[in-house]
């Protein structure tokens, strides 16, 4: 018998994978033999395990083993018929072992999910909110006592009080913004009193309260932190702090006008001509620097990207390696577990940045229309790659039967440092800044809204995951093959060691008999190889009785 045939055997006896048998002269002959037709069905079986043997993750069919061990037809029997009781407890223990495992992966994943969402209103004091008085007269004055002693139940932003100088021009508040070192910014505007004053004084119908103030914020920085804290909280506070101011100057303007007792009928005729310099007297212009104005982004800087790393999944869970692996040499395996996924994710982030470009989002808004979905395909191909390689390491550990719990987490742990921005999450979640998804949605974020630019930190991050990924796939490979050599060692040295029942024959040189080795396998493999070995037995005693050629 040849070593590859031996090696084969020896694989099938361990219950390994092994490469479709190439042949040796006891199997050629005993296939080739006239079977008795319960040798047919034995080595039918046995072919029909070999098919399937390639397959990682996978069980040998025991199907038609069970059908010829049996003499009743397996569709006669309900689930707790005494016939059924092995299969029956077999079926209960991998139920339940299954449902423990996946009772494990919740408490290990959902908590960090529902853990990123559960403090936020806890930690709106985190966001950073300016006031800024130009003014510095009885606007300016009162607006800042009235935000700095403003007290109501529920979170609060946290408001600093800066001065002109510190912050300089309203250009340098808007570069502040959009740099990302506060989230909105009250600005009381130059000489707000005493345009008021004058409106009030000639009776001006052009008068404008709402250039009185203006609030610059970010959208698109984080739209669920501005939507459900950001504006609600500052309109709040804005909305307080004008009424009272309001009501106090208008308290005062008609005690002037009543100062003799008498109403001053001019002044009320201005007021009746300018209504607004009264109520509201002064108001404020929402300035929103960077809108959110394409709600389908958020299929691509949020849910999409789960979309992502299912589709990664898909590629990575492909079981045609196995029709290649047993064949080949590792460096060309490696080779092409690192090569065909990167060349095979190129045409899948395309399609994934065409869905973008067909739902119009706004690709156009920093580098132009072509520029854009160039560069938003490029980070959508490193993101796939760097989250596709990191399934191929982890499958060949875990295997395909076990690769889903490794996706769940990797979702999980990948979303939720983005739902929400670092400001209003525990500090445990800032590893977000190190991982793939993380730094895919805020790549796309610049690239569709044209927010703080880190595309160069970005790409860095995702790079290094594939690198580290390339690494680990090299690493995991080497392994498992060495493991698999090792099993195989020991399997052929336990064969050696049993050399006398072959007659004398060695078994490094291809000597022996069929019927012999058959013998060795079926006392050496246990009951499920030992069964196979029988059947290989059976039909060896009809036509494989000769020495190996």
């Amino acid at each position: 018998m040849e070593l590859s045939a031996q090696s084969s055997r020896v694989r099938s006896a361990a219950g390994l994978s092994a490469p479709p048998s190439l042949g040796t002269s006891a199997t050629r002959r005993a296939e080739s033999a006239p079977k008795s037709p319960s040798a047919s069905a034995s080595i039918a079986e046995v072919e029909v395990d070999s098919k399937h043997s390639d397959r990682p993750g996978r069980k040998p069919s025991f199907v038609s083993e069970h059908a010829a061990a049996d003499d009743w037809s397996p569709a006669n029997h309900g689930f707790f018929s005494s016939a059924l009781a092995a299969r029956r407890r077999e079926y209960l223990i991998i139920i339940g072992r299954a449902t423990v495992l996946i009772i494990l992966l919740m408490w290990s994943t959902l908590p960090v999910y529902w853990g990123a969402l559960s403090n936020s209103s806890k930690l709106v004091g985190n966001l950073e909110a300016w006031f800024i008085d130009r003014d510095g007269d009885r606007i300016g004055q009162g607006m800042s006592d009235a935000v700095s002693s403003f007290a109501s139940p529920g979170p609060k932003l946290n408001w600093k009080f800066k001065t002109p100088d510190e912050v300089g021009t309203d250009l340098d508040v808007v570069n502040a913004v959009l740099d990302e070192k506060v989230w909105v910014v009250i600005v009381v505007q130059p000489n707000a009193t005493i345009h008021l004053s004058r409106a009030r004084a000639v009776g001006s119908t052009t008068y404008d309260p709402s250039k009185a103030i203006r609030v610059y914020y970010n959208q698109a920085r984080q739209e669920i932190a501005t939507g459900n804290f950001i504006v609600p909280l500052t309109t709040q506070i804005l909305q307080a702090t004008t009424v009272a101011y309001a009501t106090g100057s208008a308290q005062r303007y008609f005690a002037q006008v009543n100062s003799n007792g008498e109403p001053n009928a001019t002044a009320l005729q201005l007021i009746a001509n300018a209504p607004q310099t009264i109520t509201p007297g002064i108001s404020w212009t929402m300035i929103n620097l960077r809108p959110y104005n394409a709600p389908a982004a958020q299929a691509a800087t949020l849910v999409g990207n789960i979309f992502l790393v299912i589709f990664s999944y898909t590629m990575a869970n492909s079981t045609c390696r196995a029709l290649v692996e047993p064949y080949m040499a590792f460096r060309p395996y490696i080779r092409l577990r690192l090569v065909i996924p990167l060349l095979a994710y190129f045409p899948l982030s395309l399609s994934f940045a065409l869905m973008n470009l067909a739902f119009g989002l706004p690709l156009g808004t920093k580098f132009g229309s072509g520029g854009g979905f160039i560069i938003s395909f490029f980070y959508i191909y490193l993101g796939m790659s760097a989250l596709g390689l990191s399934i191929e390491a982890m499958i060949t550990l875990l295997t395909p039967r076990f690769a889903p719990f490794f996706l769940f987490t990797l979702i999980l742990y990948n979303i939720s440092p983005v739902v929400l921005p670092p400001e209003l999450l525990h500090p445990f979640f800032s590893y977000g800044l190190g991982f793939p998804i993380f730094n895919l949605s805020h790549a796309l974020r610049t690239i569709l809204f044209n927010t703080k630019d880190n595309l160069g930190v970005n790409a860095g991050v995702l790079v290094a995951w594939i690198a580290l990924s390339c690494f680990t796939i090299t690493l995991f490979s080497w392994i498992v093959r060495r493991w698999e050599r090792r099993v195989e060692l020991r399997a052929v040295r336990a064969l050696n060691g049993s050399k006398g029942a072959f007659d004398g024959a060695s078994v490094e040189k291809g000597k022996g008999k069929g019927r012999a080795a058959v013998d060795v396998l079926d006392e050496k493999a246990g009951s499920k190889a030992g069964s196979k070995a029988a059947s290989l037995k059976s039909a060896a005693s009809k036509g494989v009785d000769g020495p190996s050629t």
